[in-house]
């Protein structure tokens, strides 16, 4: 059976560089940090002071008041970005046939910051004052079937949760749906919001996070010498996709078309890669192999890119395993040292730059690259976006129990 072709054909994104799909490209291309010092609560006991909050998110355009109380912070994140990409790409669910469109965006975490809130009640008021709408604003799914609930989309809807290879594995299961006839479009990305107490609290204490507390805009530096961990970013990434020959035939924008999917476990430690990268090259491997193309035509590879010295060694190493002589052709960039890492959210969101990427000939930069490290030593786009027609690019999402996915993502 031949598979279908799948197209990206809408954009959402609510990040700490905005939530326009134009003012986040052109911040991100300009190198613009959206790491400060956090401002939702006093951290000033914590190790770790700064994350990259979403700060100019109007919620009130999105989603109604009454509603927004029944949900958590990434749900509301999912619901807006989810709107935003469905009226980037044009399509009126009035004149689809909703069992033909299905839904699948993923979340590492889910409603933390709703446990951490009904914890609280519970422990000081009792058992009687917590909110009916505590379990449906944590569990994870929510954020689909949301989305699926506001549109009216009745096809396949799931999400998947693993760890921060959530947004990317959710984005590759629903290039299956299309591929294989289960669906026509699918809206597909990731989502997250813990920067709360319990979550940078948590993150602190597996030494994970940054401490260069008194330069954030410096402090996520993805294959720097001077690396010292990631991060946290909140946000969602939410794409359109659809089968290629229906988006031409209604005219649609078409951003880029998504040919690869490789998916593999490091079975190797809960949350150190496997040594050399070996199961991110093959997730690569996988997703090159999928596409049905070679090496050679790869230009660009969005990297996991955490900051961490465990993950920016490994997946370098990754890279030359899975691509060979092109590692040393290819440019290879970290969005995260501006957006910081949206753990569930960062395939998503690093898909949507990738289709961006793509179609506007320009690759972001990673930015804060002073200081080589003799064990990361390919072009990492230092300090500045660069013009170049990108044929093919691979984006790597690694999470926390050896889960690894690459999506390669290509002109059409």
């Amino acid at each position: 059976m031949s598979r279908r072709r799948v197209v990206v054909t809408g954009l959402g994104v609510v990040s700490p560089l905005g939530c326009d799909i134009n003012v986040f490209w052109q911040r991100l291309c300009a190198g613009t940090s959206g790491i400060g010092r956090i401002t939702r609560f006093d951290a000033s006991a914590m190790a770790t002071q700064i994350a990259a909050e979403v700060k100019e998110f109007e919620i009130d355009k999105f989603i109604p008041k009454k509603e927004q109380r029944r949900m958590d912070p990434f749900c509301h994140y999912a619901v807006a970005a989810g709107k935003l990409a469905m009226q980037d790409s044009g399509i009126q669910m009035s004149a689809e046939n909703p069992e033909r469109v299905g839904c699948m965006v993923g979340s590492g975490v889910g409603g933390l910051i709703t446990m951490e809130d009904q914890h609280s009640v519970l422990i000081q008021k009792g058992p009687d004052r917590c909110s009916p709408f505590m379990i449906p604003q944590m569990i994870v799914n929510m954020a689909s079937g949301l989305i699926a609930i506001e549109h009216g989309m009745k096809g396949p809807n799931y999400c998947v949760v693993s760890a921060c290879a959530s947004g990317a594995h959710s984005i590759g299961e629903a290039i299956r749906q299309i591929q294989y006839g289960e669906a026509d479009v699918m809206v597909a990305g990731g989502t997250e919001a813990v920067v709360c107490p319990l979550g940078i609290a948590g993150f602190s204490a597996m030494r994970a996070m940054s401490t260069r507390n008194d330069d954030p805009a410096r402090a996520s530096r993805p294959f720097d010498k001077d690396r010292d961990g990631f991060v946290m970013g909140e946000g969602a990434g939410i794409i359109v996709m659809e089968e290629y020959d229906r988006a031409v035939k209604r005219g649609a924008r078409i951003y880029c078309e998504l040919a690869g999917y490789g998916a593999t476990c490091d079975a190797n430690h809960i949350t150190a890669p496997a040594p050399g990268g070996e199961g991110a090259a093959r997730a690569m491997s996988k997703a090159i192999r999928d596409a049905g193309l070679t090496p050679d035509v790869i230009d660009y590879v969005n990297a996991h890119g955490t900051s961490t010295p465990l993950n920016d060694k490994n997946e370098t190493a990754a890279i030359k395993a899975a691509l060979g002589e092109q590692a040393r052709k290819v440019m290879v960039s970290s969005t995260k040292s501006m957006t910081g890492h949206l753990l569930g959210a960062a395939g998503g969101i690093e898909t949507v730059i990738c289709a961006l990427a793509i179609s506007r000939g320009v690759v972001p930069g990673t930015m804060n690259y002073t200081t080589p490290d003799p064990d990361c030593d390919l072009d990492y786009i230092p300090n500045a976006a660069r013009e170049v027609k990108i044929r093919a690019c691979l984006n790597n999402s690694l999470g926390f129990g050896g889960h690894n996915c690459s999506l390669l993502i290509k002109a059409v």
